[in-house]
């Protein structure tokens, strides 16, 4: 079958705005257009179409996309498992944040009793689980079992004051990391903060802290393109004077 852009869209629950700009960008080009000047779409974008709505349903970006659907390596039959295995591991995310929400409604109409670690127990286990889905693999093979599951029970244990103060460390890092980076010297009273506040941050989810490990988590944040992604965000590089600058506080280098 064929569709014009109105009849795509409506279909798709989408607007024919949206189908225009992701012509205008490259991610999904119409079939043909007619003799009137209108988009055609077929089958196969049709199919396209359906990939990109699974992406971002998963919050990949539209660049990011389009580099993943237009690479010669790209199999569609995979990509559908691997989204179902995403959407798999977002119900169960989304039902325990529902299960959290219920049981306080529950103590709000005085049916329950809910202690304030309670509360936060499904933020807890969501971000253990994105953190196996993740980093799992890569975090054991350097780490090992032991030490990954000691961090996980250690983020479960977190009192509701401990995880808040986690949380907002990792925002000061991020902050005084962008600041760093400016000044362009990882031994600098800036950025040796950054890596003294990257410590703290590691040690409250660890449990213990050693310089080793420090200067090779800062290590893998560069190796990893993920990690190297986020520290990126703002400054290209920062992800590398972070490493940089731990590997001067700690004194150690990987």
């Amino acid at each position: 079958m064929e569709y014009t852009i109105q009849s795509l869209a409506r279909m798709a629950g989408i607007t024919s705005r949206t189908l225009r700009y992701y012509d205008e960008i490259g991610i999904l080009k119409p079939a043909r257009i007619n003799s009137s000047g209108y988009r055609i779409y077929g089958e196969a974008e049709v199919d396209r179409l359906q990939q990109i709505l699974f992406y971002r349903e998963l919050d990949v970006d539209l660049e990011s996309i389009k580099k993943i659907i237009t690479s010669p390596s790209f199999n569609e039959t995979k990509a559908l498992e691997e989204h179902r295995e995403k959407l798999l591991t977002k119900r169960e995310q989304l039902d325990h944040l529902i299960a959290n929400v219920e049981k306080t409604l529950a103590y709000r109409k005085g049916r329950v009793h809910m202690s304030n670690d309670e509360k936060f127990e499904a933020f807890k286990e969501n971000l253990i689980k994105d953190n196996e889905k993740n980093y799992g693999d890569e975090i054991r093979a350097k780490y090992g079992e032991a030490q990954v599951e000691k961090s996980n029970q250690q983020l479960k244990n977190m009192s509701k004051t401990q995880f808040a103060e986690a949380e907002k460390l990792g925002e000061d890092i991020l902050e005084a990391l962008n600041q760093a980076f400016l000044t362009g010297d990882p031994a600098g009273e800036l950025a040796q903060k950054t890596a003294d506040l990257h410590r703290k941050w590691l040690t409250i989810y660890w449990g213990n802290y050693s310089k080793e490990a420090h200067a090779g988590v800062a290590q893998m944040y560069v190796d990893d393109e993920r990690f190297a992604k986020y520290y990126d965000k703002k400054h290209p590089g920062a992800a590398k004077f972070l490493r940089d600058a731990v590997h001067i506080y700690t004194g150690q280098k990987n």
